[in-house]
């Protein structure tokens, strides 16, 4: 597998080895192992998964701590923007954001450790979109930011109009709002 930094500290873009012939493809989506040497041990618990159709916008949550999550996040089917946002009070990239195609043809996943608000936008007509966590939901812990906040400026590649979103999606307050609520 091929491990990509980004501008962001620990928020990592795996690609994995695809082997294809004319029968389809094969590849290892996990392995512990290799996970291990690129991104530090992280024990996941729990695999997660939906299914959304174009113009669905999930997130941005998080898990404050002690039950703050770090995840491992891919598509099965179709194609989002994934969006991870540094929530770390004291990281030099606080509030900064890192966003990356993911499609069910790149089988590029991304790893999103504990300390950022994370979300996706659907551009496909549907998308499967799978993830693994390291810490169980725990829904007193809950929060989230809003998707629009003017500050991270994320350009989520839906026109606003044809942006889906949850009733509590819409409600999340900015980050500059939450800053001193997340440790």
């Amino acid at each position: 597998m091929n491990v990509l930094k980004t501008e962001i500290e620990g928020l990592l873009i795996i690609e994995p080895t695809v082997y294809g012939d004319d029968r389809g493809y094969f590849f290892e989506s996990f392995s512990k192992r290799d996970f291990a040497a690129a991104a530090g041990e992280v024990e996941f618990v729990q695999d997660n998964e939906s299914r959304s159709s174009y113009g669905v916008i999930r997130g941005l949550h998080f898990q404050k701590p002690p039950h703050s999550q770090a995840k491992l996040v891919r598509v099965i089917k179709g194609r989002v923007l994934d969006v991870a946002v540094d929530m770390r009070p004291d990281s030099p990239t606080f509030g900064r954001h890192v966003a990356v195609e993911l499609t069910e043809d790149n089988h590029r996943q991304v790893f999103i450790p504990k300390g950022f608000a994370h979300g996706f936008s659907v551009l496909s007509e549907e998308a499967v979109f799978q993830y693994k966590c390291d810490a169980y939901y725990a829904p007193q812990s809950e929060g989230g930011v809003a998707w629009d906040d003017p500050d991270l400026a994320i350009d989520w590649k839906i026109p606003k109009e044809d942006a889906v979103l949850s009733g509590k999606d819409e409600r999340h307050p900015r980050l500059r709002d939450i800053v001193h609520n997340i440790k």
